[in-house]
């Protein structure tokens, strides 16, 4: 190497001296650093500093609210259904990262196909060919979907959302879409205007003049299509927030009139898709539908890279992009990469080799027929519901004098503290992840990953027992914490 050449280490502090050397009897001159990005070595020195960073970078009331319930934990790495904290205590996750890890946490499978891919060095997004992967990962996902033709990729489950209202709106050439009371389809604006959740919705108008139907209401839906300016329905054939199931016939009976009325049925698949139910669709549970446009993400995704999914009939997709002039009428920058598809690929075949599909169905049995056991022992267990490992465990006013008065003492100042009540010791006690269902509502939801076994199962069951436990007792640290939650929703009013 000539004196010329550049070398792997740099000052840690410039100037003429460090250059020219030090004098005899000089301090040491500064320590050198490596140049180039090492994460190990990042995550050593700034690690510690995460919920300052957040705080002060990022969405400051994340660290706020994760200090106030005691959910401000460090954790240190993951596998499966478990992670682990700085002190190596095991956590089972019965929240699946709001359902993006369906096959568990850091599958080998997965994990293996994406350093392939990346050290294959493929000459990916080049936005002017065809690579094989992305055609590839459609063929596989239309083999569970015979009725539909061909899919757009993007990048999450809101983007498959927007993909399905642009191309309804296009194909049917009518302005209006319809949606669901209490339902959930993304943040961005478009899917906004499709959400069911007024929090969600405040302050961000004017949206798109779409119109919100009661789910099961075929009444109310058969009077908005009478107006003939209805380009869809969309719908979540079990709703997210709070795990609301229609009705049986109801989706069946809806896509008849929207087909009476030249109008299309969006199935949002986002959260309930490739297993989550116990089939590999959700609205397979109801025999003769077939949706005309289906979304579908999170679990997709392998747990590693964000990727989104529209699957949909020929003539929609040939209708948006008629002609050369219009290839890239709805297009997405970083759709169709090269790791996406490979984490898409991998996973299904997770799914499938591992039979997930059938855990699903067979845990989702076991963990609600264990809970719902419960609901005659407990008087504020109201209800358990669900499909496959997507289960809802609902709260609801007891009926003795002690436990009434403390749970009217919660309602009044804020409904779902007492839901927040059980995920706090569940976490804090018991070291498992759970999550309340929505905002106001006395509900929390389990969606674990589709790789959880009976021990999960046991252990969840067991420690949601002792919670209960706690909470009928009437008193002790359970209620001391409602106390808490009450003085934070009261200053928060």
């Amino acid at each position: 190497m000539t004196s010329s050449e550049p070398t792997d280490t740099e000052p840690a502090q410039g100037g003429p001296a460090a250059a020219a050397g030090q004098p005899d009897g000089a301090p040491d001159a500064p320590a050198t650093r490596p140049k180039g990005f090492d994460l190990a070595t990042l995550l050593a020195e700034r690690g510690a500093e995460r919920y300052e960073l957040q705080a002060k970078y990022v969405n400051h009331q994340l660290p706020r609210m994760l200090h106030t319930i005691g959910f401000d934990r460090v954790y240190e790495r993951a596998e499966g259904a478990h992670f682990w904290d700085a002190e190596g205590n095991d956590y089972l996750d019965m929240l699946a990262g709001f359902g993006v890890m369906g096959v568990g946490r850091h599958h080998p499978v997965v994990r293996k196909a994406l350093h392939d891919v990346l050290d294959a060095g493929l000459a990916d997004l080049t936005r002017f060919d065809c690579q094989p992967l992305p055609g590839l990962l459609a063929e596989k996902l239309l083999a569970s979907t015979p009725h539909l033709d061909r899919v757009f990729f993007g990048n999450s489950g809101t983007e498959a959302v927007e993909t399905a209202l642009k191309f309804a709106r296009y194909a049917t050439g009518k302005p209006r879409v319809l949606y669901c009371t209490h339902s959930f389809h993304g943040l961005t604006t478009g899917s906004l205007s499709v959400n069911g959740e007024a929090g969600f919705q405040d302050g961000f108008a004017p949206l798109l003049p779409d119109t919100a139907v009661p789910m099961g209401d075929l009444d109310a839906l058969a009077r908005e299509l009478k107006r003939g300016d209805v380009a869809a329905l969309i719908v979540e054939p079990i709703q997210g927030h709070g795990v609301y199931i229609p009705e049986p016939g109801y989706l069946r009976a809806a896509q008849e009139l929207l087909r009476k009325h030249k109008a299309l049925l969006i199935c949002d698949e986002v959260q309930t898709g490739i297993g989550r139910t116990g089939k590999f669709w959700a609205y397979e549970h109801e025999e003769g539908v077939e949706p005309d446009l289906v979304t579908v993400a999170k679990t997709l995704s392998g747990g590693y890279v964000p990727v989104g999914a529209t699957l949909g009939k020929d003539w929609i997709f040939k209708k948006v992009y008629s002609s050369m002039d219009r290839v890239l009428v709805h297009s997405a920058s970083f759709g169709s990469n090269a790791q996406a598809m490979t984490a898409g690929l991998a996973t299904l075949s997770v799914v499938e080799d591992e039979r997930l599909v059938e855990n699903s169905r067979a845990m989702g049995e076991l963990l609600r027929d264990r809970l719902a056991a419960l609901t005659g022992q407990y008087e504020m267990l109201k209800e358990v519901r669900g499909r496959g490992l997507m289960v809802a465990v609902e709260f609801g006013r007891p009926k003795s004098l002690g436990l009434r008065s403390r749970w009217t003492m919660l309602q009044t100042a804020r409904k779902g503290l007492f839901a927040q009540m059980v995920v706090v010791p569940l976490l804090q006690k018991h070291h498992i992840l759970t999550q309340v269902s929505g905002d106001h509502v006395e509900i929390i939801k389990l969606i674990p990953p589709l790789v959880v076994d009976e021990a999960d199962v046991d252990r969840f069951v067991t420690a949601f027992t002792a919670v209960m436990d706690d909470a009928h007792g009437g008193g002790g640290l359970m209620w001391d914490f409602g106390k808490t939650l009450i003085k934070q929703a009261v200053a928060n009013r």
